[in-house]
């Protein structure tokens, strides 16, 4: 399990920093698609969705964690339960965030069909 978490997490590092890579200068113009007027129009708050996911996987792993910091002892059969909810939780959040980043992205854009938005 250590070894599949330290691929995904090794892929997810991979993917996100590779994304800056794929963003280009070119035709601003595409034709829209029904869905491309959604994301102009709610752009800013899909990159507020962004923040609290990646916010709220933080916060997830955190007060998880602490509750067992302030306990003082971690059981396996709590690790056990309490585990799996917090692996489906945070991957969950992680993953809104990181689809949210990749589709506000100027390649994600590209890729879609969209025009470019150039807003913060």
């Amino acid at each position: 399990m250590k070894k599949i978490m330290n691929k995904m997490n090794f892929a997810l590092i991979a993917i996100m920093t590779s994304m800056p890579v794929f963003a280009e200068e070119g035709d601003k113009t595409l034709d829209a698609a029904p869905y491309c007027a959604l994301f102009e129009k709610l752009h800013d708050i899909f990159k507020i969705l962004q923040i609290l996911a990646f916010v709220g996987a933080a916060f997830y792993i955190a007060g998880w964690a602490w509750d067992f910091i302030s306990g003082g002892k971690a059981e396996m059969k709590t690790l056990k339960e309490k585990g799996t909810g917090l692996l489906v939780g945070f991957t969950l959040l992680f993953m809104i965030g990181v689809l949210l980043t990749f589709v506000l992205s100027t390649s994600g854009m590209k890729i879609i069909g969209c025009k470019v938005l150039e807003t913060w």
